[in-house]
């Protein structure tokens, strides 16, 4: 996994998404899904192809309920867009590169 992908947590979610001066895509994952497996490369490619511009993030569903409880995270992996902690954007399901860099480029 990428060096430029934060990991977030609970404790630690609400202060790092809430004081970062970039937009946050936040990957909410689980170890176990298939798919987000399938995309975590995709979200390396996009951070680094995204710094200075949007910071990538990840959190596991299995070990931190709050986060995605307060999105309304049902089904994984669900990739959400926040600008200033306010959801801007949401995209279930996995997706390609394009996608998703169509996601950012339309949202920012």
């Amino acid at each position: 996994m990428s060096d430029l992908i934060l990991h977030l947590n609970d404790a630690n979610f609400e202060e790092t998404v809430n004081s970062s001066e970039l937009p946050v895509l936040v990957d909410f994952w689980a170890q176990w899904c298939g798919p987000c497996k399938m995309i975590a490369p995709i979200l390396d490619e996009i951070a680094a192809d995204n710094q200075g511009k949007v910071v990538v993030a990840k959190v596991d569903v299995d070990d931190n309920r709050e986060a995605p409880a307060k999105f309304g995270v049902r089904g994984i992996p669900t990739l959400v867009l926040l600008k200033n902690g306010e959801k801007i954007a949401t995209q279930v399901g996995a997706a390609s590169k394009t996608d998703l860099q169509k996601l950012i480029d339309e949202n920012l």
